[in-house]
């Protein structure tokens, strides 16, 4: 099967994932925005993206993926877990908008070719956020660094907390520099790309996403540094700043770095370990420790979970845990055997951000922008479609007369 070329409507349908999976909790906005409406935009914008992907894809062509029959697979602790409605029925709603999610996966996958394509959909995408993230800012700084969150930044024209914002910066942040060392965009685009989104990252004093950035680029250079010169000369250079950073800038970054806090808050991750404790402790029945009780909105006792194993344990139980376990095992593994390459590299970036930024943050088990980075990094992973050859027509032999055909004695 071939891939073929890339319609605009799947950079659309993307960007309409993006838009589903950005979410109606957050800050106040400037202007008031009822949180019914979000969710109609969110869930409007997901049935528009499985719409225009089964448009392109009547044929319902796809790729075979591991990645995603384990998404699909995910599905059964879900509705195992929700179908006795004791989380409500908002518990099978989110179980169906997380079949159409997948669903809409599965049709864009025809485009997997192992090529850069969905990266810069995704960092067209996130980019774009970033920009109002930054119009709010302009407009409106004290609603886009309010008290409440510490003076952090967040979402002033829609309501996106500061992770979520960190997040968004420190991916398009990487994988812009790795596909500056690959030669595919030149350095102005990169800048005008990273620089940017660094400056917000920093706004947002998200250490988890600062974490994952810098891990995440070490070990994708890293796969590059014997067959790329430019990866060797920025690591030498990265290195080199990071250290003159450290002696002349330290009491500035440990200061960043703690926010204010006190050791104890600090120790506790901000509160996350008690909530953990106490999820841990909780009394489950047999179906509960296997299958969950039901997707939710990854909190429990009112308070968020915050870590993405133990979000998934809770809702989809161990047996969401194994799966979701064995699709970021699959990825890690596929991205080892193959080659050194600029594909391989963000694949590695984006597994590895998702990877220590789910120690931290929920999604890995519902619909999120951690499973749309993990299906980036799918898509780098795929094999090249085969291309299959036309044959040539046909061409009329002109026949030759038998005198003609004789060799000449001479």
């Amino acid at each position: 099967m071939t891939a073929g070329r890339m319609p605009k409507a799947v950079g659309t349908a993307w960007g309409l994932l993006v838009l589903n999976t950005l979410g109606s909790a957050g800050a106040e906005t400037i202007v008031p925005l009822p949180r019914s409406l979000i969710q109609m935009v969110t869930m409007g914008a997901l049935a528009s993206a499985f719409v225009l992907a089964l448009a392109v894809n009547l044929r319902l062509r796809v790729r075979p993926s591991a990645f995603l029959l384990l998404l699909t697979l995910l599905l059964v602790p879900s509705v195992i877990s929700s179908a006795d409605l004791e989380s409500g029925f908002g518990a099978l709603f989110r179980c169906a908008r997380l079949a159409l999610f997948v669903g809409t996966l599965w049709l864009l996958s025809r485009w997997w070719d192992g090529g850069p394509g969905f990266v810069r959909h995704h960092i067209r995408m996130y980019f774009l956020v970033l920009c109002s993230v930054a119009a709010g800012l302009v407009v409106s700084p004290g609603a886009a660094m309010p008290e409440l969150y510490g003076g952090r930044l967040v979402g002033a024209l829609w309501p996106l907390a500061p992770p979520q914002i960190g997040q968004y910066a420190a991916v398009i942040t990487g994988l812009s520099v790795l596909l500056l060392l690959g030669g595919r965009t030149d350095r102005r685009s990169a800048a005008l790309v990273a620089l940017p989104a660094l400056v917000l990252l920093a706004l947002t004093h998200t250490r988890t996403a600062t974490l994952g950035l810098l891990a995440g680029l070490i070990l994708a250079i890293g796969s590059l540094v014997l067959t790329s010169a430019a990866a060797r000369r920025f690591f030498t250079w990265a290195v080199a700043c990071a250290a003159v950073a450290a002696v002349g800038f330290g009491s500035v970054l440990q200061a960043w770095f703690l926010r204010g806090q006190s050791q104890e808050n600090f120790a506790s991750l901000t509160g996350r370990a008690k909530v953990w404790d106490a999820l841990l402790a909780a009394p489950r029945t047999t179906s509960e420790y296997v299958f969950g009780a039901g997707l939710g909105d990854k909190s429990f006792g009112g308070l968020p979970i915050d870590n993405s194993w133990l979000a998934v344990y809770h809702e989809q139980g161990v047996f969401g845990v194994a799966l979701v376990a064995a699709a970021v095992a699959v990825l890690g593994g596929v991205a080892l055997l193959r080659p050194p390459s600029l594909s391989r590299a963000c694949a590695i970036f984006l597994i590895s951000y998702c990877a220590i930024a789910s120690y931290t943050e929920a999604g890995l088990g519902d619909a999120s922008p951690y499973l749309l980075h993990l299906t980036v990094a799918a898509s780098l992973l795929a094999a090249p479609a085969a291309t299959t050859a036309v044959p040539a027509p046909d061409v009329p032999r002109r026949r030759v007369p038998r005198w003609a055909r004789t060799p000449e004695v001479t």
